[in-house]
């Protein structure tokens, strides 16, 4: 379902460690691992190790105007953001598709926007053509910032940029799609955020030594699906709406003024039901194989999905976010890409008219 180009020429210096092994597709140019993925995986969920994330494109806008412009364009209340508060929001396309995921942060005089690798030079393109007469300035300072991943939700010491991502609480404006009054045992709990460095800083603290605890993408990848995280081009393709993935729970205010694609989002939220759903697999341990990224869902014989994210996790086993259509019963057997699986509820099937389900708990690990 990967709706985002790789960036074209990006190697991170990290990937010059020993035992480092190359991620592919999108996040080409990272490590997915350098040696011993299980290990990264427990000490990232710790919070021992950082997550190399420098592919990551970094936009920049300043003025006087910036967050009420932007507060018009995407689906997130930003007209009174306070400085050094951390928000997600979304851009979408007239029809209400997903078409950028905006992790966003303002100091107080700059509004700092990190997307998907190879999407940044495309959302400044767009930006600057809505521009007008505004007092906004929109660079794209991808080259001079690289951003880092941490298991984290401390809040950023002066002088430090760092959003902290809002995922899994409920937003002020938002809204739950998830399965009502779920208990995940066993579930470690999500606490994300990403530092922003210039690019000079974070290449000379790599050939000091200071990343020698960097956690690949495979740890980042387990512990996202494991959280259900859903991520742009990953979860997202063409015709992806945001209550598919729950993402009104911490990108859409659904009380703001309007903006491109809000139609969508009101007559689905209030008079229907998106038509398709996010699920969490538990697929066969007892593969040694998992998944591709795209690989068809089926429910005896008839596809009812794509796999968007395959995982293994180091407590989980192997796990797998998938896409599916949102009449497949909720205890059918599936196979994913050929691994027999079985889902964890995310999005309910039921939730559809202005859906108000109980937030999810997740059972502290023992």
């Amino acid at each position: 379902m990967t709706d985002v180009a790789a960036p074209p020429t990006y190697r991170s210096p990290l990937l010059d460690r020993p035992g480092a092994v190359p991620a592919e597709g999108v996040d080409a140019g990272l490590a997915w691992h350098f040696g011993n993925p299980v290990a990264e995986q427990r000490r990232l969920e710790a919070g021992t190790a950082r997550a190399d994330l420098s592919n990551r494109g970094v936009v920049t806008i300043t003025g006087a105007d910036r967050l009420t412009w932007l507060h018009s364009m995407t689906t997130q209340s930003l007209s009174g953001l306070a400085p050094h508060t951390s928000t997600e929001a979304l851009l979408l396309t007239p029809n209400g598709h997903v078409e950028h995921d905006l992790h966003l942060l303002d100091d107080g005089t700059t509004t700092w926007i990190t997307v998907e690798p190879g999407t940044a030079g495309d959302l400044v393109a767009f930006l600057k053509k809505m521009q007008f007469m505004l007092r906004v300035e929109v660079t794209d300072a991808t080259a001079d910032w690289a951003v880092v991943g941490e298991a984290s939700d401390v809040v950023a010491a002066p002088g430090e940029l760092a959003w902290r991502d809002p995922w899994p609480d409920l937003g002020v404006g938002g809204a739950l799609y998830t399965a009502a009054e779920v208990e995940v045992e066993g579930h470690p709990a999500w606490s994300w955020r990403e530092l922003l460095i210039p690019r000079a800083e974070f290449e000379a603290a790599v050939a000091a030594g200071d990343y020698d605890d960097a956690a690949g993408t495979w740890a980042v990848d387990a512990a996202r699906v494991a959280a259900w995280r859903p991520r742009q081009g990953f979860e997202t393709d063409h015709r992806t709406i945001p209550h598919e993935l729950d993402w009104l729970r911490t990108a859409v205010h659904l009380e703001k003024g309007c903006y491109r694609g809000q139609e969508t989002i009101a007559r689905v939220h209030n008079l229907g039901r998106p038509p398709r759903r996010l699920v969490m697999l538990h697929l066969d341990g007892s593969m040694n194989e998992l998944p591709a990224p795209g690989a068809p869902v089926l429910n005896g014989a008839r596809e009812v999905g794509r796999v968007t994210t395959p995982a293994r996790h180091h407590e989980l086993g192997p796990i797998a976010l998938a896409v599916i259509k949102r009449s497949t019963p909720a205890d059918a057997q599936l196979t994913a890409g050929g691994v027999a699986a079985t889902q964890e509820i995310v999005v309910d099937a039921a939730a559809g008219p202005a859906a108000d389900v109980p937030k999810i708990r997740r059972l502290p690990q023992a």
